[in-house]
Protein backbone atom coordinates (compact mmCIF):
# COMPACT_ATOMS: atom_id res chain seq x y z
CA UNK A 1 0.00 0.00 0.00
CA UNK A 2 2.85 2.36 0.81
CA UNK A 3 4.26 1.86 -2.72
CA UNK A 4 0.98 2.79 -4.41
CA UNK A 5 0.49 5.75 -2.06
CA UNK A 6 3.95 6.97 -3.00
CA UNK A 7 3.13 6.67 -6.72
CA UNK A 8 -0.11 8.62 -6.27
CA UNK A 9 1.75 11.30 -4.30
CA UNK A 10 4.41 11.52 -7.03
CA UNK A 11 1.88 11.99 -9.84
CA UNK A 12 -0.10 14.59 -7.84
CA UNK A 13 3.15 16.48 -7.22
CA UNK A 14 4.15 16.22 -10.89
CA UNK A 15 0.72 17.44 -12.05
CA UNK A 16 0.86 20.36 -9.61
CA UNK A 17 4.34 21.29 -10.80
CA UNK A 18 3.44 21.23 -14.50
CA UNK A 19 0.26 23.19 -13.78
CA UNK A 20 2.31 25.92 -12.12
CA UNK A 21 4.68 25.97 -15.09
CA UNK A 22 1.72 26.27 -17.45
CA UNK A 23 0.45 29.27 -15.52
CA UNK A 24 3.80 31.07 -15.73
CA UNK A 25 4.84 29.83 -19.16
CA UNK A 26 5.64 32.63 -21.57
CA UNK A 27 7.88 31.05 -24.17
CA UNK A 28 7.41 30.82 -27.93
CA UNK A 29 5.05 27.81 -28.03
CA UNK A 30 1.30 27.51 -27.55
CA UNK A 31 -1.58 29.91 -27.88
CA UNK A 32 -0.41 31.94 -24.84
CA UNK A 33 3.12 32.45 -26.21
CA UNK A 34 4.51 35.93 -25.67
CA UNK A 35 7.53 35.44 -27.92
CA UNK A 36 7.33 35.00 -31.69
CA UNK A 37 8.51 31.78 -33.25
CA UNK A 38 11.71 32.91 -35.01
CA UNK A 39 12.42 29.53 -36.61
CA UNK A 40 10.67 26.22 -37.19
CA UNK A 41 13.38 23.53 -37.08
CA UNK A 42 15.97 24.41 -39.72
CA UNK A 43 13.84 26.98 -41.49
CA UNK A 44 13.77 30.63 -40.32
CA UNK A 45 10.38 32.31 -40.10
CA UNK A 46 9.23 35.89 -40.53
CA UNK A 47 9.15 36.21 -36.74
CA UNK A 48 11.68 38.50 -35.09
CA UNK A 49 12.88 39.42 -31.62
CA UNK A 50 11.52 42.66 -30.16
CA UNK A 51 13.97 45.46 -29.50
CA UNK A 52 16.03 44.72 -26.41
CA UNK A 53 15.25 40.99 -26.30
CA UNK A 54 18.07 38.43 -26.13
CA UNK A 55 17.69 34.87 -27.44
CA UNK A 56 19.99 31.97 -26.55
CA UNK A 57 19.41 28.67 -28.37
CA UNK A 58 21.01 25.23 -28.10
CA UNK A 59 20.50 22.66 -30.88
CA UNK A 60 21.43 19.12 -29.81
CA UNK A 61 21.60 16.82 -32.84
CA UNK A 62 22.84 13.33 -33.83
CA UNK A 63 26.58 12.52 -34.01
CA UNK A 64 27.27 14.63 -30.95
CA UNK A 65 26.42 17.90 -32.71
CA UNK A 66 25.79 20.96 -30.54
CA UNK A 67 25.10 24.40 -32.04
CA UNK A 68 24.78 27.47 -29.81
CA UNK A 69 23.23 30.66 -31.13
CA UNK A 70 22.89 34.08 -29.48
CA UNK A 71 20.66 36.72 -31.06
CA UNK A 72 19.66 40.23 -30.02
CA UNK A 73 16.86 42.54 -31.11
CA UNK A 74 18.86 45.70 -31.92
CA UNK A 75 16.02 48.00 -32.94
CA UNK A 76 12.42 47.42 -33.91
CA UNK A 77 12.19 44.76 -36.66
CA UNK A 78 15.97 44.25 -36.86
CA UNK A 79 18.11 41.65 -35.10
CA UNK A 80 21.68 40.33 -35.25
CA UNK A 81 23.10 37.04 -34.06
CA UNK A 82 26.11 34.75 -33.96
CA UNK A 83 26.37 30.98 -33.66
CA UNK A 84 29.02 28.29 -33.37
CA UNK A 85 29.11 24.54 -32.95
CA UNK A 86 30.89 21.24 -33.24
CA UNK A 87 30.26 17.58 -33.98
CA UNK A 88 31.36 14.66 -31.77
CA UNK A 89 31.12 16.98 -28.78
CA UNK A 90 29.67 14.03 -26.84
CA UNK A 91 31.25 10.62 -27.44
CA UNK A 92 34.71 9.20 -28.10
CA UNK A 93 35.36 10.27 -31.72
CA UNK A 94 37.63 13.22 -32.49
CA UNK A 95 36.05 16.57 -31.69
CA UNK A 96 35.29 18.44 -34.92
CA UNK A 97 34.78 22.18 -34.40
CA UNK A 98 33.05 24.15 -37.11
CA UNK A 99 35.38 26.03 -39.42
CA UNK A 100 33.83 29.46 -38.81
CA UNK A 101 31.11 31.00 -36.63
CA UNK A 102 27.74 31.58 -38.23
CA UNK A 103 26.33 35.07 -38.60
CA UNK A 104 22.65 36.01 -38.61
CA UNK A 105 20.81 39.17 -39.59
CA UNK A 106 17.06 39.77 -39.92
CA UNK A 107 15.08 42.73 -41.16
CA UNK A 108 11.30 42.49 -41.11
CA UNK A 109 10.09 44.63 -43.98
CA UNK A 110 6.37 44.20 -43.40
CA UNK A 111 4.42 43.25 -40.28
CA UNK A 112 1.39 40.99 -40.69
CA UNK A 113 -2.06 42.51 -40.94
CA UNK A 114 -5.44 40.84 -41.08
CA UNK A 115 -5.16 40.39 -44.86
CA UNK A 116 -1.44 40.46 -45.64
CA UNK A 117 1.36 38.14 -44.37
CA UNK A 118 4.49 39.37 -42.66
CA UNK A 119 7.66 39.48 -44.78
CA UNK A 120 11.27 39.30 -43.67
CA UNK A 121 14.63 39.54 -45.41
CA UNK A 122 17.47 37.64 -43.74
CA UNK A 123 21.00 36.29 -43.82
CA UNK A 124 22.14 33.05 -42.13
CA UNK A 125 25.58 31.51 -42.70
CA UNK A 126 25.14 28.67 -40.18
CA UNK A 127 24.62 25.17 -41.57
CA UNK A 128 23.77 22.16 -39.39
CA UNK A 129 25.18 18.70 -38.79
CA UNK A 130 28.80 17.83 -39.43
CA UNK A 131 31.05 20.19 -41.38
CA UNK A 132 32.61 18.30 -44.33
CA UNK A 133 35.99 19.89 -45.01
CA UNK A 134 36.49 18.01 -48.28
CA UNK A 135 33.15 19.31 -49.60
CA UNK A 136 33.38 22.72 -47.88
CA UNK A 137 29.83 22.42 -46.56
CA UNK A 138 27.62 21.25 -43.71
CA UNK A 139 25.35 18.20 -43.90
CA UNK A 140 22.46 20.67 -43.99
CA UNK A 141 23.41 23.78 -45.93
CA UNK A 142 23.08 27.23 -44.45
CA UNK A 143 20.07 29.26 -45.58
CA UNK A 144 22.37 31.98 -46.85
CA UNK A 145 20.35 34.87 -48.23
CA UNK A 146 16.63 34.29 -47.75
CA UNK A 147 13.19 35.85 -47.93
CA UNK A 148 10.53 34.54 -45.50
CA UNK A 149 6.79 35.06 -45.16
CA UNK A 150 4.24 34.00 -42.53
CA UNK A 151 0.48 34.22 -41.94
CA UNK A 152 -1.42 33.36 -38.76
CA UNK A 153 -5.03 32.25 -38.41
CA UNK A 154 -7.25 31.62 -35.40
CA UNK A 155 -8.24 27.94 -35.52
CA UNK A 156 -8.62 26.02 -32.26
CA UNK A 157 -5.88 28.27 -30.98
CA UNK A 158 -3.60 29.39 -33.81
CA UNK A 159 -2.55 27.92 -37.13
CA UNK A 160 0.42 29.52 -38.87
CA UNK A 161 1.77 28.95 -42.38
CA UNK A 162 5.36 29.73 -43.34
CA UNK A 163 7.35 29.92 -46.56
CA UNK A 164 10.94 30.70 -47.50
CA UNK A 165 12.99 31.29 -50.64
CA UNK A 166 16.75 31.04 -50.14
CA UNK A 167 20.13 30.74 -51.80
CA UNK A 168 22.81 28.99 -49.75
CA UNK A 169 26.35 30.33 -49.30
CA UNK A 170 27.72 26.84 -49.94
CA UNK A 171 26.52 27.01 -53.55
CA UNK A 172 29.12 28.08 -56.09
CA UNK A 173 26.48 29.72 -58.27
CA UNK A 174 24.33 31.46 -55.70
CA UNK A 175 21.88 33.03 -58.15
CA UNK A 176 21.38 29.73 -60.02
CA UNK A 177 20.62 27.54 -56.98
CA UNK A 178 17.40 28.96 -55.60
CA UNK A 179 15.70 26.75 -53.02
CA UNK A 180 12.25 26.74 -51.37
CA UNK A 181 10.81 25.66 -48.05
CA UNK A 182 7.37 25.54 -46.47
CA UNK A 183 6.13 24.88 -42.96
CA UNK A 184 3.40 25.26 -40.38
CA UNK A 185 2.83 25.66 -36.66
CA UNK A 186 -0.33 24.49 -34.85
CA UNK A 187 -0.80 25.41 -31.22
CA UNK A 188 -2.03 22.64 -28.91
CA UNK A 189 -3.36 24.36 -25.84
CA UNK A 190 -1.74 27.36 -24.14
CA UNK A 191 1.87 26.10 -23.96
CA UNK A 192 2.49 23.49 -26.68
CA UNK A 193 2.93 23.77 -30.47
CA UNK A 194 3.33 21.19 -33.21
CA UNK A 195 5.60 22.26 -36.06
CA UNK A 196 6.41 20.79 -39.47
CA UNK A 197 8.67 21.88 -42.30
CA UNK A 198 9.64 20.68 -45.75
CA UNK A 199 12.83 21.82 -47.47
CA UNK A 200 12.64 21.01 -51.19
CA UNK A 201 16.43 20.63 -51.27
CA UNK A 202 16.63 21.81 -54.88
CA UNK A 203 20.21 22.99 -54.29
CA UNK A 204 21.31 19.73 -52.66
CA UNK A 205 20.79 17.02 -55.29
CA UNK A 206 23.77 17.46 -57.63
CA UNK A 207 26.34 15.95 -55.27
CA UNK A 208 25.92 12.17 -54.98
CA UNK A 209 27.23 12.28 -51.40
CA UNK A 210 24.29 14.26 -50.07
CA UNK A 211 20.63 14.65 -51.10
CA UNK A 212 18.73 11.79 -52.74
CA UNK A 213 16.19 14.18 -54.28
CA UNK A 214 13.49 13.57 -51.66
CA UNK A 215 13.88 16.87 -49.85
CA UNK A 216 14.14 17.26 -46.08
CA UNK A 217 11.01 16.83 -43.95
CA UNK A 218 11.16 17.50 -40.21
CA UNK A 219 8.55 17.42 -37.43
CA UNK A 220 8.75 18.82 -33.92
CA UNK A 221 7.03 19.72 -30.67
CA UNK A 222 7.68 22.89 -28.68
CA UNK A 223 6.75 23.44 -25.02
CA UNK A 224 6.83 26.78 -23.19
CA UNK A 225 8.22 25.32 -19.97
CA UNK A 226 8.59 28.53 -17.93
CA UNK A 227 9.21 32.24 -18.28
CA UNK A 228 11.13 32.72 -21.55
CA UNK A 229 12.11 29.02 -21.71
CA UNK A 230 11.02 26.79 -24.60
CA UNK A 231 12.00 23.13 -24.95
CA UNK A 232 11.66 21.18 -28.20
CA UNK A 233 11.92 17.64 -29.51
CA UNK A 234 12.41 17.05 -33.24
CA UNK A 235 12.20 14.15 -35.68
CA UNK A 236 14.45 14.96 -38.63
CA UNK A 237 15.06 13.55 -42.11
CA UNK A 238 11.74 11.70 -42.26
CA UNK A 239 12.13 11.10 -46.01
CA UNK A 240 15.62 9.60 -45.57
CA UNK A 241 17.18 12.16 -47.90
CA UNK A 242 20.73 11.94 -46.53
CA UNK A 243 23.11 9.68 -48.42
CA UNK A 244 26.21 10.26 -46.31
CA UNK A 245 24.67 10.02 -42.85
CA UNK A 246 26.32 7.65 -40.37
CA UNK A 247 22.88 6.48 -39.26
CA UNK A 248 20.16 6.02 -41.88
CA UNK A 249 16.56 7.07 -41.47
CA UNK A 250 14.87 9.29 -38.91
CA UNK A 251 17.02 11.36 -36.58
CA UNK A 252 16.10 12.65 -33.11
CA UNK A 253 17.14 16.08 -31.84
CA UNK A 254 16.53 18.46 -28.94
CA UNK A 255 16.18 22.23 -28.75
CA UNK A 256 16.49 24.56 -25.77
CA UNK A 257 15.60 28.23 -26.25
CA UNK A 258 15.69 31.04 -23.73
CA UNK A 259 14.47 34.59 -24.40
CA UNK A 260 14.91 37.50 -22.02
CA UNK A 261 14.43 41.24 -22.23
CA UNK A 262 17.72 42.92 -21.34
CA UNK A 263 17.09 46.58 -22.26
Amino acid sequence: MKYYSLKIYFFVLLFSFTSVLDLMAQGSAGSDATNELISLIDQPTAGILPKGNFNLTFDVMPNGVLITKAELGIIKNFSLGISYGASNLVGVAKLNWYRLPGFHAKLRIFTETRMIPSFLFGFNSQGKGEYRKSEKRYDIKSRGIYFAAAKNFKFLGYLSFHGIVNSSLEDEKITENINFGIGLEKTIGPTVSFIAEYDFGLNDNENKNFGRGNGYMNLGLRWSASYGLTIGFDLRNLLDNKQNSISDGIERALLIEYVREIF
